[in-house]
């Protein structure tokens, strides 16, 4: 059975390729309603299936997103991650998704792998190792959204929650509970000082200390972002002599480790311990007590990366302030904290 072309669909319709074109891409022009039906009614007849590889190869552009994230096992980033692909499919785009897994040779290899498919553009959750995804981006002339993270070495539009704002809301909530002070739950030894969600969560919670005239001397931990190790880090803190009142951690996947060590001690939560999170994972609300934490609009984020990177205009040059969209954070209490 030949195959069925667009001239074929075009002759059934009474139209041209071109408009036959402007139906099945929605655009660049636009279609009278009664084109558009007779366009689509012969395509249905004749069972017309677009070459996607054909009109990838002619705008050196395919329908797909790459997108690029550090864990996509951390319940964070797998329904950020979801919420992208549900943008995409709304603009007709599917997406591919690579873990770096907090590498940047990892990184720099999907990078590479990505725009070597034609990627429409990317999106990129980008621990901010170094220059050398930047300098791969800069080289393809690629269209590209930071989401979440916005690392100096890549300076490019970048779709971020006030991570800020959002640890001064929590831990000045914890110490409006009455407790002494408020300890912290950071990052690693690696975690970048600027850029990085849980450095601009520690610096939310010494800024809502500050302003409670509270100490943060050795009252700042390194802990691992995942639950695993945040917990083993949680047995020693609370095991020890000086168990503070109150946690402020910068993921829920951490809180939800410190939750499980307190349960594990026989630590009462809230009543021996006040604890509170950020991300307001779904998980959150059914740990026990449940989780307070720092929500942001994850789907507006995603719906609004998706927004950018396929935006033609992307690359018109502009100061950062200008390419930065920035998304509230609000508080969200739940019993963990001590509330009702």
């Amino acid at each position: 059975m030949a195959k069925v072309t667009r001239d074929d669909v075009a002759r059934l319709a009474g139209t041209s390729t071109a408009v036959v074109s402007y139906v099945i891409n929605n655009g660049p022009r636009p279609v009278a309603p009664a084109t558009r039906e007779r366009v689509l009614a012969a395509i249905k007849e004749l069972g017309y299936r677009p070459d996607r590889v054909a009109q990838a190869m002619a705008s050196r552009r395919t329908d797909l997103i790459g997108m690029i994230v550090p864990d996509a096992r951390q319940p964070f980033f797998a329904e950020m991650t979801h919420a992208v692909e549900q943008a995409a499919s709304e603009r007709g785009k599917m997406v591919l998704v690579g873990n770096s897994d907090y590498t940047p040779d990892r990184e720099v290899h999907y990078v590479r792998a990505f725009l070597g498919m034609r990627v429409s553009g990317l999106i990129l959750v980008s621990h901010g190792f170094n220059d050398l995804a930047g300098n791969e981006i800069e080289a393809w002339d690629a269209r590209v959204v930071l989401l979440h993270e916005r690392p100096e070495a890549i300076d490019d539009v970048a779709v971020v929650t006030d991570d800020v704002g959002g640890a001064q809301l929590a831990t000045r909530h914890l110490l409006e509970h009455g407790h002494d002070y408020v300890a912290c739950l950071g990052g690693t030894a690696d975690t970048p000082s600027v850029g990085d969600p849980v450095s601009d969560h520690v610096e939310g919670w010494r800024r809502a200390m500050k302003e409670a005239g509270r100490s943060i001397d050795g009252r700042l931990f390194e802990a691992p972002y995942n639950r695993y190790d945040a917990y083993k880090v949680a047995l020693g803190l609370l095991a020890g002599p000086d168990r503070p009142p109150a946690i402020f951690c910068s993921t829920d996947d951490q809180a939800i480790g410190v939750l499980r060590a307190a349960r594990e001690l026989r630590i009462d939560v809230p009543g021996e311990l006040a604890v509170a999170g950020f991300d307001d994972v779904k998980e959150a609300g059914l740990t026990d007590p449940p989780l307070t934490t720092v929500a942001s609009d994850r789907p507006a984020m995603a719906r609004a990366a998706v927004d950018l990177v396929l935006d033609d205009s992307l690359r018109v040059a502009g100061s950062r302030r200008e390419r930065l969209k920035l998304f509230p954070s609000r508080l969200v209490l739940r019993q963990s904290c001590g509330c009702a």
